[in-house]
């Protein structure tokens, strides 16, 4: 499993309530220029074509559990599954996790996959998103 990496200005936009996150549309689209850890938009990030299967601005994430328990809040979110209709899918590396609904579309984290993932016509990738230990938690 890709380890989940949280960009910088995550922790500043949500000390300033720019997220809900448990309220929020989250989506997780796909990319294969490295992020900067320094980004805080989606429009920072080179997101693959849209096309056989891939949607522009990816897909979105349907968070299962977003709580908090003695002092620490997690969030859970479901796997998010590519497939490739009419042909293969954009290569990319990167998956980006972002929040749709503020104007900014500001972004949270990224997982890398160590190496270019091609998804052919017919075939799915599935983001696995940590059922037990959420997507990302806060203490």
């Amino acid at each position: 499993m890709a380890s989940f990496n949280k960009f910088q200005p995550f922790v500043a936009n949500l000390a300033n309530g720019v997220f809900n996150l448990g309220a929020d549309a989250l989506k997780i689209m796909l990319s294969d220029a490295a992020p900067s850890a320094a980004s805080s938009r989606k429009s920072d990030i080179a997101e693959i074509a849209a096309g056989n299967g891939y949607a522009a601005g990816g897909t979105a994430v349907t968070i299962t559990s977003s709580s908090q328990s003695g002092g620490t809040y997690k969030l859970v979110g479901g796997n998010v599954t590519f497939t490739a209709v009419g042909g293969a899918i954009a290569q990319f590396r990167y998956a980006v996790l972002y929040d749709s609904t503020p104007a900014n579309q500001n972004l949270i984290g990224w997982w890398d996959y160590g190496s270019e993932v091609n998804v052919t016509n017919g075939n799915s990738f599935q983001v696995l998103l940590d059922q037990v230990n959420g997507i990302l938690q806060l203490a």
